[in-house]
């Protein structure tokens, strides 16, 4: 059980980043861009950390992890179609092709988080609680940069 309320957690973690857009329909375009900034920094750090603690369990599996993690999310973009064929949501074009490419990439992202909540939990309470905080604090930027 306390799988399932850890996963969700985390969930709802990544709905606090959208908060801002509650409040505010419109933002500046240079708000949107620190914002944006932002999320990434944070999500680009947490991958250098996942990808460093890799390393120091084994080199070869964190390489190849990483590498099929790239691999996926260009796979995803070269399977997009480009020019104005592609709409969603009211988007077009360039727009819709980046919406399409992040919520696709975020799910797999987020099956992986599940997926890393229950392994967890399997080591004890004490790592899946963790675990669960670690995920969930960055799910926030995470929710930020989908809203954007």
């Amino acid at each position: 059980m306390w799988v399932v309320v850890g996963a969700s957690v985390t969930a709802l973690a990544t709905g606090l980043g959208a908060l801002p857009f509650a409040v505010r329909r419109e933002v500046s375009p240079s708000w949107l861009g620190g914002a944006n900034a932002l999320a990434a920094g944070v999500m680009v750090g947490a991958s250098i950390g996942l990808i460093g603690e890799g390393l120091d369990v084994g080199a070869p599996g964190a390489l190849v992890g990483a590498a099929l993690g790239a691999a996926f999310v260009l796979l995803v973009r070269w399977t997009l179609p480009e020019g104005d064929s592609l709409r969603f949501e009211g988007l077009q074009a360039d727009g819709a092709r980046t919406a399409v490419l992040v919520m696709v990439v975020m799910t797999a992202h987020s099956a992986a988080e599940g997926i890393g909540v229950g392994v967890a939990y399997g080591g004890g309470e004490e790592l899946g609680v963790a675990t669960t905080a670690a995920i969930a604090v960055h799910n926030i930027p995470e929710g930020l940069a989908i809203a954007l």
